[in-house]
């Protein structure tokens, strides 16, 4: 059995402000991966004010064995009403910036992309300096809805790479590597002006040479930010952990990010997607576009 190592202990946040965003969550109806997938942050993120919502969910139609979001239920219809719910959130939240995620809906021909935009919509409505980014599924490969997204013009489009080739049959079945790196090649295409951003997950297996590859290969495709973090298993029925990786291997990893031109990259054992994700406000004023 894996121990888990003291660095990856969370230390317990300050209970009021977190019940202020549940109470918010919850008045609101709305749903965030926070929550559903089990994130070790979310007291803190929560005790800072802030959250990561999760659309059209929480039925996911994808099984991901790392992943803790829900796949048995039959998802439901998109509800009209969800965009200006999560914008009401941001505006009662003083969001500066807010990352908007999905679950995968394989089962809509635009994988949820008008979804996307109607909540870009919403947001910028009623809060209009805050500053978006949207963490998408990779849309079956569907090219189409991903300009519909770009679009809208979120400052951020995020899509996650998770791990290495290698590893993508067992740990993202119904992924594609290279469909993930063609995502964010066509949003640079497309959209010269969004910061992209992708994250990886390490501790399944991988080895250091893979990770710099996979590294290298997003920035083939010139992507700005990338988030590494540690795998933990959610439970029993899912992907055990093969290793705790060392906190120095992540300052190992972020360093040769920064040598091969990651406008920013955050790697740590606590790491994920949405982690200290405000901070790209800095990023925008130091390379503005």
């Amino acid at each position: 059995m894996t121990v888990k190592p003291d660095w990856l202990r969370v230390k317990a946040p300050a209970r009021e402000r977190i019940g202020n965003v549940k109470d918010i969550l919850r008045d609101l109806a709305l749903n965030t991966v926070c929550e559903e997938a089990s994130c070790p942050n979310i007291g803190e993120c929560f005790n800072a004010g802030t959250a990561t919502f999760l659309i059209m969910g929480p039925a996911c139609t994808r099984a991901c064995p790392y992943c803790d979001i829900d796949f048995e239920k039959k998802p439901k219809a998109l509800d009209p009403t969800e965009p200006a719910r999560l914008a009401e959130a941001v505006r009662r939240m003083k969001l500066n910036h807010v990352v908007i995620t999905s679950v995968n809906r394989d089962d809509l021909p635009d994988g949820g992309a008008s979804q996307f935009v109607e909540c870009i919509h919403a947001v910028r409505t009623i809060s209009p300096n805050t500053t978006i980014e949207v963490l998408i599924p990779d849309l079956c490969g569907n090219w189409n809805a991903l300009e519909v997204i770009l679009q809208a013009a979120p400052e951020v489009l995020n899509h996650n790479t998770e791990t290495v080739p290698r590893l993508y049959r067992r740990v993202r079945p119904q992924g594609n590597y290279h469909r993930t790196l063609e995502l964010l090649h066509r949003t640079r295409e497309f959209s010269p002006s969004t910061y992209t951003k992708s994250g990886i997950m390490v501790g399944l297996g991988e080895t250091d040479a893979e990770i710099r590859q996979v590294m290298q290969d997003l920035r083939s495709v010139d992507c700005d930010i990338l988030t590494i973090g540690q795998y933990l298993q959610p439970s029993q029925k899912h992907l055990k952990v093969d290793e705790f990786i060392h906190p120095e291997q992540f300052s190992a990893w972020k360093a040769f990010g920064e040598e091969i031109g990651f406008l920013q990259i955050v790697s740590s054992p606590l790491t994920r997607s949405s982690y200290h994700a405000e901070q790209v406000r800095e990023l925008m004023e130091r390379y503005p576009r």
